[in-house]
């Protein structure tokens, strides 16, 4: 079976992430089977809309393929992560600005590159199931795939929150902060998806579908509120210390489980993010991705959480206390040459 299964389906362009066994866990070539889909469908008249779906019931997409990531950039060969990214981001964005609808269901887990493929269109259905998160300081990295875009535009400081700590979101969370739109029960999406496939009528699809679980989070608003606006990643650990309540225990044990250096980055380029453009964005997680191999903590997450598995990783710096602020802008220094571009894409 192939990882992704691509075709037209009455009136649109459909899209199978085909990966069960693995969560849906993107590759490179399915990134860029996806682009050169969108591309070929884009002034397609026979294509109304294009629909996304994950294969199974566990995931829509549980994150990127970082195995061979780890096994090239082991060798010292970061070109391979370089370009998975820098592809991956182009087409993240064309998702994003489509001229078309494009709809996604998100059930299980849609998490990390998952997010880049089902979290930018302009119809994003969760249902019961649906546990959304940005996971990628706890494996040495940053939100990415225009993570910090959505995150910015969170409520409050929700953002920070969420991507520090890489706590999930339920579908009422996803859509409070932006990265779902809407909300249908799960034994509906069939015939919702049939509807879709005949008719290409989304405003039908937006009517039927219903109210949101409240959302998980919505209680604790004020406290991240208080602790998440903060200018540094140690501030923020020093004000969840002063709290002291459960809800901030548990916001720091998530952020005992990440990279302090990511930590630290990702609080930065989310305070970057706001009121700026998804692309801006996407451009300042690539200068942090490309240098994540060779100068950031993401082999070694990478080596802990999923080659060895001993959940033990030797970060370079002890806590937030020890990132310096130095480090942080280094990690997201202009790249030259190597800047991520969307040269031939329409603005």
């Amino acid at each position: 079976m192939s990882d992704i299964t691509i075709r037209k389906d009455g009136v649109a362009g459909r899209i199978t992430l085909q990966r069960p066994q693995a969560l849906n866990a993107l590759t490179y070539e399915m990134c860029r089977a996806i682009d050169a889909a969108l591309l070929g469908w884009q002034d397609d008249p026979e294509v109304a809309l294009v629909l996304i779906e994950g294969d199974g019931p566990k995931a829509f997409s549980a994150g990127g393929d970082i195995v061979e990531m780890y096994e090239t950039g082991t060798k010292g060969d970061y070109s391979y992560g370089r370009t998975f990214w820098y592809d991956e981001y182009r087409m993240n964005a064309r998702i994003a600005e489509y001229p078309k609808p494009v709809v996604s269901f998100l059930q299980g887990f849609t998490m990390g590159g998952g997010v880049g493929v089902g979290c930018h269109g302009s119809h994003r259905i969760v249902g019961e199931s649906s546990q959304i998160a940005m996971p990628e300081c706890g494996i040495g990295l940053i939100p990415d795939v225009g993570g910090t875009y959505l995150l910015a535009r969170a409520p409050g400081h929700l953002g920070a929150y969420y991507g520090m700590t890489g706590a999930r979101m339920g579908p009422g969370d996803a859509i409070l902060t932006g990265f779902a739109s809407h909300y249908m029960p799960e034994a509906d999406w069939e015939a919702a998806k049939a509807a879709l496939v005949a008719s290409g009528d989304v405003a039908a699809l937006v009517a039927a579908c219903t109210s949101p679980p409240e959302p998980r989070i919505a209680p604790y608003q004020a406290e991240i509120d208080a602790a998440f606006d903060q200018e540094s990643g140690a501030a923020v650990a020093e004000a969840l210390r002063t709290q002291g309540t459960k809800f901030a225990e548990n916001a720091l044990l998530g952020l005992g489980r990440a990279a302090p250096l990511s930590a630290a980055c990702a609080l930065a380029l989310i305070r970057a993010a706001k009121g700026g453009s998804l692309r801006a964005a996407l451009h300042a997680e690539y200068r942090w991705t490309w240098r994540a191999a060779e100068h950031g903590d993401f082999l070694e997450g990478i080596r802990a959480q999923v080659i060895d598995k001993d959940r033990k990783p030797r970060w370079q710096h002890d806590s937030l206390d020890a990132v310096s602020e130095a480090r942080v802008a280094e990690m997201i220094a202009p790249l030259g040459a190597n800047e991520l571009t969307f040269d031939g894409e329409t603005p």
